[in-house]
This record gives structure tokens, C-alpha cells and sequence, in this order.
């Protein structure tokens, strides 16, 4: 996540992140909005046509307002500039730079807290590589931005119904609706994904909660993590639900909550849509993941005979091997899901839709197909847990090696099969268990992630992560 220091602008893993009048202002959007136009100037120089920009923006506090002020200095510009006419979720717009615009701008900060926002960039589908943020941020730096008015203004545009018409491209939506054997609670976490809760969420099986519009998200970060899924545990309980789902701010992630009202783990939930989908579709392509992702997945991809390939934590190196090769199942462990035949993108919508054909098609509760990965593959009890840290971590990969270094042949009684230093260091043990320390770039945090077949192994692994690290084990567990 990028995040604004000493007037710097700087694209994270997804974006450009900041506190509302402090980090993020109109001066820092106009900036970013002029920056834009510079490299948009300079880069198509000597075409005829520069490329069409579409602005949109989630349920935030004043996101209309920002996102009117980037638009319209893309107009002082004499860019073609559309702004959405309301809050989309963050997928709609990357869908519109597959529909005549040439970049996408969503003012969003995501599942942050409500006194955050920010600003993606959008481009072919899906996240702009990281290649075209930098020189945006470059020419961000050095910008002036042009006097507004001078132009018209930017022009206004309803996109509800091009993003309706995709999702219902891709799977039949009414009949699924028609058709759900129970009822299925769907939160919204006060996000942009409620902005189609008719359209496209209308059977009368569904139950809808947190679907207001509230710019303070209820007081909590509309992040679907367990923590924050307590009244969606509670309603899937009480109406006796097929299972639960929760989006997040801009609706590009997805949790999921079983019959039983327990919590999913991503490492959970992305072995029983993998597994579907291979039914469903016949893919025959590679399995890209984050390396904070799971066991099972690959074992599915195993037994399916099909390539597997990690990736460094950030949606946009899966989109980036789902644009240039054949990969049947994209997932990161933060909630993004995608898959072939769709864009490359994580789409929190699309991905409650197939749970809910999932559910029509096989009839079985969450827990029931659950049980069937777990007879199949294994058991997984995945667990994240973020420390503070005294001071942040400048470089990732000499922390990484200088650990490797230390480590002792046997963890836990297993012998260690391999690590990898590609984000972090991962340790994978000879029986698949794993664990992941990540430290964050940009704030003093340490990311530990831990996967075994039994919750008190998964708890030992984190608490041996403080211990490699020399974190006192007093350290604070942030809540993740």
C-alpha cells in the first residue's frame, strides 16, 4: 500500500494511500490528476489520439468531490476525462479500460479505515503495472496543475449497467437467484459493492446487511477479515444461512462465512473454487499465487497435472501473468480471486456469484464442500498475525537472508524442505506446512503468516517467527 510521506506520492501494492487533510488532500489529487496528463502528454507525444481516462470513486467521504477535482484537470489538460455519476466498485472501472478508455482512476482507499483515501490507476483490465505508477508518481513529484475551469468540465456518465451486463456475461445471474437452495447473507461492509444490491443480489433468498450508505463504515476498517465480520457470523446464525459472504470498501475482495457461522480462511476458501472451476470450466492453465497463500491449492493443482507459480504479495504480478499467460486460477491471500476467461482482476461480486452457483449446482452447504477438499487434500488452519515493530525494515531481502542464515535444519520437529526470498522469507516445511515474515515497506510493521494441518502447530510457527526475528515475544499482535 503506498502512502504519503513528507509530500512524497508514492504507488504501493495497490495504490496511492494517505489521511484525508493530511496525506491526501485536493492539492496532493490535483497533483497526482496533473501528473497523470504530463506522462499521458509526454508518452503519447506522437499519437493522434491520447487515451480516454474514466474517474470513479467507492462510498468514501467526499470521494465524489476528489474525484470530480481529478477529472476535471485531465480536462484542463484537453484530455478526455468521463467521471462516473456514482460510487462503483474499484472492477467496474478497471472493466471500463477494457471498453474504450486507455487508463482507469478510482479515488478509494480500499479497506482502510474511514479517514484514509486514496488513488488507484487502472489500465487493460486490471491494476497498472508498476512501470506505468512510477512514472506517474515521477511526473506527480514535478507537477503543476493547470488552473480549472479552462475547459468544460469533465463529463458525467452513468457505468451501473456496463458493469451489470459483464457480471451477467459471465455467469447467469437471474437463474442463480431464482435457484439459491437457502438463504445467503450477503454484507456489504457499507461499501461500494451495495450500489448493486438490486441489480444484481435480488433474490428474495438473499439477506443483506451493512448495506447503507456510511462514510465511517460503522466505525471499523471495511476490511473482511474475522474481526470485522461479527454481525455477518450473527446473521448467517440466525437466519440458519447456506453460508455468508462479505465484500470490502471497493468491493474487489472476498470473504466468506460457512453455515456454521465460522470464518473461512482465504487458504480455505480458494482450494473449493479452484477445485469447482476445474469442473466447471475444464481449465487447463497455471495456478498463480501469492506466496502468502496455501497448501491445498497446489495440491489441487497436483492432482490436476497443471503448472504452479508464486508470486510476490500484490494482486498485480497475478494480473500480470494472467495477461501474458495461460492461467486458469489467480489468488492472493488478502481476499483476491480471478480466474481465466474473466479480466485480471480480483472481483469480490463475481466471486459471491460463483459461491452462490456453487451452492445451486451441488446443493451443499459451505461446511459440506469444505469437507469434501479436506477429505481430499488435506486440512488447513492458516493464521496472519501483524507485530509492531520498533522501527521499520528498509530492506526486505537482506532481512530475508541474514534469517535464512540462522535457521536450524528441523523446525518443529519436520525438516525443512525449502525457502524462498522473493517477498519476505518463506519456510516451507518437508510436510507443506509454512510460514511467511514479511516486513512492510513503508511502516513499522512485521507480516507473519503460518499454515499447518493443526491450529496448535500454526500457533507455534507464528510464536517461532517472533523468536527468528528477535521481536520479544511480548510484542504487540496487531489484530489482522
Amino acid at each position: 500500500m503506498g502512502s504519503h510521506q513528507s509530500n512524497q506520492i508514492f504507488f504501493g501494492t495497490d495504490g496511492f494511500r494517505g489521511i484525508v487533510a493530511r496525506g491526501f488532500t485536493y492539492e496532493i489529487v490535483r497533483k497526482i490528476a496533473q501528473g497523470m496528463a504530463d506522462y499521458i502528454a509526454y508518452k503519447y507525444m506522437r499519437s493522434p489520439e491520447k487515451p480516454q481516462v474514466v474517474v470513479g470513486y467507492d462510498r468514501r467521504f467526499m470521494g465524489e468531490r476528489f474525484a470530480r477535482t481529478f477529472a476535471d484537470i485531465l480536462a484542463a489538460n484537453k484530455l478526455t476525462a468521463v467521471l462516473s455519476d456514482g460510487p462503483l466498485p474499484t472492477p467496474a472501472i478497471s472493466l471500463l479500460t477494457t471498453k474504450g478508455y486507455g487508463l482507469g482512476v478510482v479515488i478509494t482507499a480500499s479497506h482502510n479505515k474511514h479517514f484514509y483515501n486514496g488513488v488507484k490507476i487502472k489500465q487493460n483490465g486490471r491494476s497498472a503495472p508498476p512501470s506505468v505508477t512510477a512514472e506517474i508518481e515521477n511526473y506527480s513529484a514535478k507537477a503543476v496543475p493547470m488552473r480549472t475551469p479552462a475547459n468544460p468540465p469533465a463529463a458525467v456518465k452513468s457505468f451501473k449497467k456496463v458493469y451489470a451486463d459483464y457480471l451477467n456475461s459471465k455467469l447467469p445471474v437471474a437463474a442463480i437467484m431464482a435457484r439459491l437452495p437457502g438463504p445467503v447473507v450477503v454484507d456489504f461492509m457499507h461499501g461500494a459493492g451495495a450500489e448493486f444490491s438490486e441489480e444484481i443480489f435480488s433474490s428474495k433468498n438473499i439477506i443483506k446487511i451493512r448495506a447503507s450508505h456510511d462514510p465511517l463504515f460503522g466505525g471499523i476498517a471495511p476490511e473482511p477479515v474475522e474481526h470485522n465480520l461479527a454481525p455477518l457470523i450473527a446473521a448467517v446464525k440466525k437466519h440458519k444461512a447456506f453460508f455468508g459472504v462479505a465484500l470490502d470498501g471497493d468491493a474487489d475482495r472476498f470473504a466468506l462465512v460457512s453455515d456454521q457461522g465460522r470464518y473461512m480462511t482465504p487458504c480455505q476458501i480458494a482450494p473449493m473454487l479452484f477445485e469447482y472451476l476445474l469442473g466447471r470450466n475444464k481449465f487447463k492453465g497455471k495456478l498463480a499465487q501469492a506466496v502468502s497463500m496455501g497448501y491445498l491449492t497446489k495440491r489441487i493443482a497436483k492432482a490436476h497435472n497443471l503448472p504452479f507459480e508464486e508470486t510476490p504479495v500484490g494482486f498485480k504480478y497475478i494480473a500480470d501473468k494472467m495477461l501474458s499467460e495461460d492461467v486458469s486460477f489467480g489468488v492472493e491471500e488478502s481476499g483476491g480471486y480471478a480466474w481465466k476467461g474473466n479480466l485480471p482482476e480480483r472481483d469480490g461480486v463475481l466471486t459471491a456469484l460463483m459461491f452462490m452457483e456453487m451452492a445451486v449446482k451441488t446443493k451443499k452447504t459451505v461446511s459440506a464442500l469444505y469437507k469434501d477438499i479436506e477429505a481430499k487434500y488435506g486440512k488447513s488452519f492458516f493464521v496472519r498475525r501483524d507485530f509492531s515493530m520498533d522501527k521499520p525494515i528498509p530492506n526486505k531481502h537482506s532481512f530475508a537472508v541474514k534469517i535464512k542464515k540462522k535457521l536450524p535444519k528441523t523446525l518443529l520437529g519436520k525438516k525443512i524442505s525449502d525457502t524462498n526470498t522473493m517477498d519476505g522469507l518463506k519456510i516451507i516445511l518437508e510436510d507443506d506446512s509454512w510460514l511467511l515474515m514479511r516486513p512492510s515497506g513503508t511502516e513499522p510493521l512485521l507480516r507473519t503468516y503460518a499454515e499447518t494441518d493443526n491450529p496448535e502447530n500454526t500457533k507455534k510457527f507464528l510464536e517461532l517467527a517472533l523468536k527468528l526475528t528477535d521481536q520479544k515475544s511480548s510484542a504487540e499482535a496487531l489484530k489482522t
